[in-house]
């Protein structure tokens, strides 16, 4: 295990180094999404009855910092050893591709998870929070950040540049992000876009984390786990098989 050891610690150290850009900044800019829109909304919008949209706007907030993070993390992590010629330091040791799975996604599931709890931490000063079941809160997390930090590390495999990763962010993970009832409740919305809503397996997660807080969800947070798991597991397949080949890696 001393080569998982080893580099899951590197994974580490890389982005607690420069934790102004990695922790700080994104608890920054979920504090000011928060101001933005508790301030024009607050008097406005209620969700779920007796939750203000400042309540209901928190765990939104701290779920989308966790996943971005979890994300950015592990392909960020792999772009860069690709373009600086570095990569052949990690695919020299013997580590299998269970080791090199394991060791990015659990960086980045802690990257998540700090930043998430920064953001919490600070943006919980802005309204009355209770956890009605907490586990839930954990699960979700952890389950989230493992399925992003999966997401990148098969976006960092697969992209030769630093465009190409962007591509990947800005055209799949930010619209899931923003489109998974971050800001408002699927319930607000016309059906077709409900529908396609339900489609999108970023609103489980934060459907399923809110639920933590407040007990009430769109949908019962049993549902939303398995979609979750289920998703999880087969980006996993994918991850580890091409781990396993060195697809744009052993070359």
């Amino acid at each position: 295990m001393i080569g998982f050891q080893t580099l899951f610690y590197k994974e580490m150290l890389r982005f607690w180094k420069v934790a102004t850009q990695t922790v700080a900044a994104p608890i920054l800019t979920a504090v000011l999404y928060l101001l933005i829109f508790g301030h024009v909304l607050e008097d406005h919008v209620q969700v779920y009855p007796g939750v203000k949209y400042t309540a209901f706007l928190i765990p939104g907030l701290v779920m989308m910092s966790v996943l971005q993070n979890a994300f950015a993390n592990s392909s960020s992590s792999l772009i860069q050893s690709k373009i600086t010629g570095n990569l052949v330091f990690v695919l020299l040791p013997p580590l299998s591709h269970w080791e090199l799975f394991s060791a990015y996604v659990m960086a980045a599931v802690v990257r998540g998870l700090v930043v998430g709890s920064g953001v919490f931490i600070v943006t919980a000063w802005f309204a009355d929070m209770s956890f009605v079941a907490p586990w839930w809160i954990v699960i979700f997390a952890v389950l989230g950040a493992a399925m992003l930090g999966t997401m990148g590390l098969i976006a960092g495999i697969w992209a030769e540049k630093f465009d190409q990763l962007a591509a990947f962010q800005n055209f799949l993970i930010m619209p899931a992000t923003f489109l998974s009832g971050v800001f408002y409740s699927v319930h607000s919305l016309p059906p077709f876009w409900q529908t396609v809503s339900h489609m999108n397996p970023f609103f489980y997660m934060i459907d399923g984390f809110r639920y933590g807080f407040f007990g009430q969800s769109d949908v019962n947070p049993l549902v939303s786990s398995t979609v979750v798991a289920f998703f999880l597991v087969l980006l996993a397949g994918v991850g580890m098989s091409l781990l396993k080949s060195g697809y744009k890696l052993r070359h």
